[in-house]
């Protein structure tokens, strides 16, 4: 079923195009993924979609019915509440409809069933019910549980007030919350963004099993292929569809461009032809008539467009001036932190010339504090440090604190390289798409794409040897991140980096090197490698427990087998003495049983209402007595036997 389709929709900033005859379509249990430059306007079309922004031409059309979520990229949960009762809210429509059943149940309790309303009451108790277990009502506590453990938050956040707590942690939330609402269309604005790898890896699994449609802009390739099955790109002001995950789609997009460059090379060819022979022809009256027919086909032809490939996209290399030793960077039992607080030991590393090495770990192990204490920004807690042979170290700061914010583009380089004439510089930043009036921009209104590749540009001009990267593709959208991965790969260079791109992991690093609580540890492969590894670890350990657990419950059971022979006949004898105990109870209420009949039947007590009525109460007292105490002695007598007594 066709959930929400988009007409002709356009947007237009004054004269210039943004977009324009978008075309979408998005039906139920869709996974799409739109993709496109930086300043293509992906963000700006999710938002008319959600119905956020108004269009400047076309319609959206959506189900009448249908729901739609929107998140927006780096959208924090705002909320005075605490963890555990935000979440809730997330199903306060079943929670409205549990709390009218218990009124229900109360209506009906006290309701006389041979009454006309009580039909009307068990009908729309029996529909709640229904509709409460539908929408997993029974089980929403156990799903808010499992997708907060998703996203790494256990027991110990529920109470804590989400005002409280970090930038990212907020963001997580809100996406959280956004999946437990469950709308029909959910419209997601680069979520991977501030999740590490495992979060990532569990959003992964999560969003194919999600029961309605997704609609989903990312830079995360890695992502892209294991969740979407359509690719909407967004390139010069149109829309193109392909039917696929994101692999899928740049094999299409190369095959059409092939097909495209074909047809076009053959109407040229044709176009030649037919052009050669009018002129050749056309003043001959002998083949006059035939050129003439030729000049009409000429105009007649729908000409084809010249195929346009991908667009301009940023072309540099990173090189170095002076080869270092062998041996380039050495760690020994370093501990990484603040203020004494230890956020990872030991960490080992030896870092060898040409190396490219990847360090991954959950967020908040500290892997940018530890490259900020490689660097000498932050100290190190404990451990040796040692830099080999001509190392020179080039560091990209995800958070650009290195760019200066009242310098022009221009400056910003050129101030660092004095001596470089301005040409040359402008080169470097016309390989990292600054042209023209771009150089004069200052910094601070710079895109957070700008000033990733200003911090790149940067980093190619002062060709150092040693390279350690902090979240390098954050803010690249996928054509450049593919370029800085082709010039990390022709890097002569060691490298050492932080990322939580995958793809741009697997294609870059010879070896990954894992942060935990306790210390470093190394893999000798890409990201892929390390995944294997991981996995074959966790067997492994599985194995080893349940052997341990097995060796375990043997010796347990011998062991315990004297103690248990030991109880179980100390458990007889007590059942025995109490079974013992029962029967003297029972003689003696059937002994007082029969002396109380036999008052009560005495001539004279006819007369003596009083004293029958006392002795009546009695022996009502010592029946009930003697009723429980039969009941005794049967479970006691049957335990007594099943041992063996």
């Amino acid at each position: 079923m066709i959930l929400l389709q988009a007409n002709q929709i356009a947007r237009y900033f004054g004269a210039e195009t943004l977009f324009e005859n978008i075309q979408m379509e998005i039906a139920d249990n869709s996974r799409i993924a739109l993709v496109g430059r930086n300043g293509a306007g992906k963000s700006t079309l999710l938002k008319i979609i959600a119905g956020i922004d108004p269009t400047d031409a076309g319609t959206i059309a959506k189900s009448k019915t249908a729901t739609l979520g929107y998140l927006a990229q780096d959208t924090g949960l705002d909320s005075d509440k605490n963890v555990w009762d935000e979440m809730l809210q997330a199903f306060s429509a079943l929670i409205q409809m549990e709390n009218r059943m218990r009124e229900l149940e109360q209506l009906i309790s006290q309701t006389d069933p041979e009454t006309a309303e009580y039909p009307n009451l068990m009908k729309e108790y029996d529909r709640l019910q229904q509709e409460f277990a539908d929408g997993n009502g029974y089980g929403m506590e156990n799903e808010i549980r499992s997708v907060l453990h998703g996203f790494g938050f256990d027991e110990s956040f529920y109470n804590r007030p989400i005002n409280a707590l970090s930038g990212g942690q907020k963001t997580r939330l809100a996406l959280a919350r956004m999946l437990l609402q469950k709308p029909d269309i959910l419209i997601l604005d680069e979520p991977t963004n501030h999740l590490d790898i495992e979060t990532l890896s569990w959003l992964e699994g999560y969003l194919p099993n999600y029961s309605g449609a997704l609609l989903i802009v990312s830079h995360d390739r890695y992502f892209l292929d294991k969740v979407v099955t359509e690719i909407y790109e967004l390139s010069r002001r149109k829309m193109h569809y392909y039917k696929g995950n994101y692999s899928k789609y740049l094999k299409l997009k190369a095959e059409q461009l092939a097909s495209e460059w074909k047809a076009f090379e053959k109407q040229q060819t044709e176009i030649q032809k037919l052009e050669d022979f009018v002129a050749r022809n056309l003043v001959r009256a002998s083949t006059t008539k035939r050129a003439q027919s030729r000049r009409k086909t000429l105009e007649k032809m729908e000409r084809l467009d010249r195929p346009q490939g991908d667009e301009k996209s940023a072309n540099f290399l990173f090189g170095i001036e002076k080869t270092s030793g062998n041996v380039v960077l050495q760690l020994e039992d370093g501990a990484i932190g603040y203020d004494d607080s230890v956020l990872s030991a030991p960490i080992n590393m030896d870092v060898r010339r040409q190396e490219a090495i990847a360090l991954v770990g959950p967020n908040g192990i500290g892997k940018s504090t530890l490259l900020k204490s490689i660097i000498g920004k932050l100290p190190f807690i404990k451990g040796d440090l040692s830099l080999g042979t001509n190392v020179s170290i080039g560091y990209y700061d995800q958070e650009q604190a290195n760019l200066h914010g009242n310098k022009t583009v221009l400056a910003e380089l050129w101030d660092e390289h004095p001596t470089t004439p301005e040409k040359d510089i402008r080169n470097v930043l016309g390989s990292f798409l600054f042209s023209g009036n771009d150089v004069e921009k200052t910094i601070p209104l710079l895109s957070g794409g700008e000033k990733a590749r200003v911090a790149l540009a940067k980093l190619s001009m002062d060709k150092e040897n040693f390279l350690i990267l902090d979240e390098p593709t954050n803010h690249l959208d996928i054509d450049n991140k593919e370029v800085l991965e082709n010039a990390l790969i022709d890097y002569e260079g060691t490298l050492l980096f932080v990322s939580h791109d995958r793809y741009f992991i697997n294609r870059i690093a010879t070896k990954v090197i894992e942060l935990s609580e306790n210390g470093s540890k190394l893999y000798l492969g890409d990201y892929d490698y390390y995944l294997e590894k991981k996995k074959e670890e966790e067997e492994l350990a599985a194995l080893a427990a349940a052997d341990q657990a097995s060796e375990e419950a043997v010796a347990t059971t011998t062991k315990n087998d004297f103690y248990l022979n030991k109880e179980a006949q100390k458990l007889i004898r007590t059942l025995k003495r109490k079974v013992t105990q029962v029967e003297e109870n029972l003689a003696l209420l059937d002994e007082r049983i029969d002396e109380l009949e036999a008052e009560m039947s005495r001539p004279e007590m006819v007369e003596d209402h009083v004293q029958l009525m006392a002795l009546n109460k009695e022996l009502e007292e010592k029946r009930a007595e003697q009723e429980e105490q039969l009941n005794a002695w049967e479970v006691l007598s049957l335990e007594l036997e099943e041992m063996g007594g």
